[in-house]
């Protein structure tokens, strides 16, 4: 009895079932039914066909056009290798390359790698750029980095450089040839009748020249073109000096003298004595091709491989006062930087 009754209730059940079924197909059904129906109402111009997906197709490049028979690497002309042995032929190509480029460029390049940065820094670089920049000889010796050299005296410097092969210099502030060089002990009669003077034992080397102007101190006009100028000319490796740095080094008062009249204008000059009757040096005292007009209120410099010469037209005037400086390096160190000072009276 019990198990006719549990078969009747499975009966049962799957009836529900396949009739939950049939009403759930049927619903289906009519979804879709409906779908198409709508789908068929609609205007045909609003009906859009569906995209297919391109395939991700991969592409092979071409050949390259070197053979196997070429003797010239592109890679190693535009682009540096890091490999020891085809570095090392390619530095003496880049060193010869350098020699060519101005500082900026140089430190660009320096910027790009470690390789060119390790190249660039080599001294022999640096001093052919500064010989070549400041168009000077070679000299003897320094104690410096010439990178370091370049820096300090192009960052100063507005005349140009000049050499000095002798430890002894003409300072005058009269450009015209001397008649004869003034000794130790007539050097202070030589200052009041010519206005120059000899200095000794000055440094050897590269030297770079400035020109100054200073305001006057009761005023403080734009308009105000100064009432002193002076010719600053000091030894290239004047500024890594320690005791330049440290303040320990000044300049010392060697001579002046006053021109107590009216003067076209305020000149300087440093000439090496042992070059004083070089060609290049006589340029100089041809005042036509460098000084400017008389209504010319413009300095004008002027350089020679070994010398260097200022000039400033003044207006009317009582005369100007002239001192000559030298900064030594230390007590009795060698003279290291030059001043020319013209102040009016």
């Amino acid at each position: 009895m019990v198990k006719r009754l549990r078969r009747e209730a499975s009966e049962d059940e799957k009836m529900v079932n396949r009739k939950r079924t049939s009403r759930v197909e049927a619903t289906g059904d009519d979804q879709m039914a409906k779908r198409k129906r709508n789908l068929a109402s609609m205007p045909q111009r609003t009906r859009r066909p569906l995209r297919r997906s391109k395939t991700i197709c991969s592409c092979s490049s071409p050949a390259s056009f070197l053979t196997a028979h070429s003797t010239f690497c592109w890679l190693s002309s535009f682009s540096i290798s890091f490999s020891p042995i085809l570095g090392m032929y390619e530095r003496d190509l880049w060193t010869e390359i350098a020699k060519f480029l101005d500082a900026r460029s140089l430190v660009m390049l320096a910027a790009t790698s470690r390789w060119f940065q390790s190249l660039i820094m080599e001294d022999s670089i640096w001093k052919y750029v500064c010989l070549r920049d400041l168009q000077v000889p070679t000299p003897c010796n320094v104690s410096s980095k010439w990178i370091k050299l370049y820096a300090s005296a192009f960052d100063w410097m507005r005349i140009g450089a000049f050499s000095l092969d002798s430890s002894e210099v003409l300072l005058t502030e009269r450009l015209s040839a001397p008649t004869r060089i003034p000794k130790e002990d007539e050097t202070e009669t030589m200052l009041q009748s010519s206005g120059c003077c000899v200095l000794k034992n000055v440094k050897t080397g590269i030297w770079i020249a400035d020109l100054q102007l200073v305001r006057c101190p009761v005023c403080d006009l734009n308009t105000c073109d100064g009432t002193m100028q002076t010719l600053d000319a000091r030894h290239i490796e004047l500024f890594l000096s320690e005791g330049y740095q440290n303040g320990s080094w000044d300049y010392d008062v060697v001579g002046s003298h006053d021109i107590k009249k009216h003067t076209d204008g305020a000149s300087g000059a440093v000439f090496d004595v042992k070059h004083l009757k070089d060609s290049s040096t006589s340029a100089i005292f041809n005042l036509k091709s460098w000084v400017g007009k008389p209504m010319d209120w413009q300095p004008r410099a002027v350089i020679s491989l070994h010398a260097v010469a200022v000039n400033t037209n003044l207006q009317k005037n009582e005369g100007i006062h002239v001192k000559y400086h030298a900064m030594r390096a230390g007590p009795n160190g060698e003279i290291v930087s030059i001043r020319i000072s013209q102040q009016l009276l």
